[in-house]
């Protein structure tokens, strides 16, 4: 995150993806009853739920590069990423023989 001021609601807008105690999220949800996540452990399905409050207090640790959320009985260290998309569209101009 090249911008330390930004909010982690504003980082999480723009998120495709999350990594919250070291383990990936693709599904998560932001609304205006908080932050739910969930993951896979192995076999076992985990989930988060952040209170809209939680969210608004997360502190970004620019040398960690990530964000330190206090739940209501533990601390999570969240990492938003966004996926990288690359077009099918070929550039090449293709050219007729005749």
């Amino acid at each position: 995150m090249s911008d330390s001021n930004q909010t982690l609601r504003a980082a999480l807008e723009t998120s495709d993806m999350l990594e919250i105690d070291g383990l990936h999220a693709f599904d998560f949800t932001l609304d205006a009853k908080g932050l739910l996540i969930e993951a896979m452990d192995g076999r076992a399905n985990k989930r988060w739920s952040i209170t809209p409050e939680q969210v608004d207090a997360a502190v970004y640790d620019q040398q960690l590069q990530s964000w330190t959320l206090t739940g209501d009985s533990s601390e999570h260290r969240l990492v938003c990423f966004s996926a990288v998309c690359a077009s099918n569209d070929d550039d090449e101009e293709v050219l007729d023989e005749a």
